[in-house]
């Protein structure tokens, strides 16, 4: 019995020193760190499906170290204004920059 869970702690490990090295890679410090931003870009995603005046389909959303780029085409500058007020609205989020283009 004692064999298996030696066998599981080290699987677990293996996994999250996996996990940490993904995410130093991408400049982040730690793991929570990473699931932080994965969580905030997921929520931030979330919100722009829920309004009627952003297509969320249309904006992309990235974060790193609590820093949200939103890239992408608005139809208009309400929804772009709308897209950076409800990223910056979401917990969490340091900073949003803003890099979506308006659509002609």
């Amino acid at each position: 019995m004692m064999h298996k869970t030696t066998w599981t702690a080290m699987a677990v490990s293996l996994v999250l020193l996996a996990a940490s090295g993904c995410a130093v890679s991408r400049g982040q410090e730690t793991v929570g760190a990473y699931v932080d931003d994965t969580g905030i870009t997921s929520l931030v995603k979330a919100r722009f499906f829920e309004d009627k005046d952003v297509a969320g389909s249309s904006i992309s959303v990235e974060t790193l170290k609590g820093n949200v780029m939103l890239s992408g085409f608005a139809k208009s500058a309400l929804e772009r204004n709308k897209a950076e007020s409800i990223a910056r609205g979401v917990k969490g989020v340091m900073s949003v920059k803003n890099e979506i283009a308006i659509r002609p």
